[in-house]
């Protein structure tokens, strides 16, 4: 994979445009979220802008406060 070490890649694009999109459809602000995650705000900034990956457990706990299914948005990562 080109670029595996960089947080930037085509992937974690489509993934972060899809939470940012769940996060939005969902009536959330990064504030909202961040409060239900335990989290500062600036963490949803920066997974959003693509300035800080998600490990595994972050992300379904992400997909969690959302209440959507975490399958959903790997679809995104699998599908080009």
């Amino acid at each position: 994979m080109k670029g595996t070490k960089s947080v930037i890649s085509e992937e974690n694009k489509r993934l972060c445009v899809w939470l940012k999109r769940q996060r939005q459809e969902k009536g959330h602000t990064m504030r909202s979220l961040s409060e239900i995650l335990g989290t500062p705000h600036s963490f949803i900034g920066k997974v959003e802008n693509q300035e800080r990956r998600l490990d595994v457990i972050e992300y379904v706990r992400y997909c969690q406060a959302l209440e959507v299914d975490p399958t959903e948005g790997l679809k995104q990562v699998l599908t080009a």
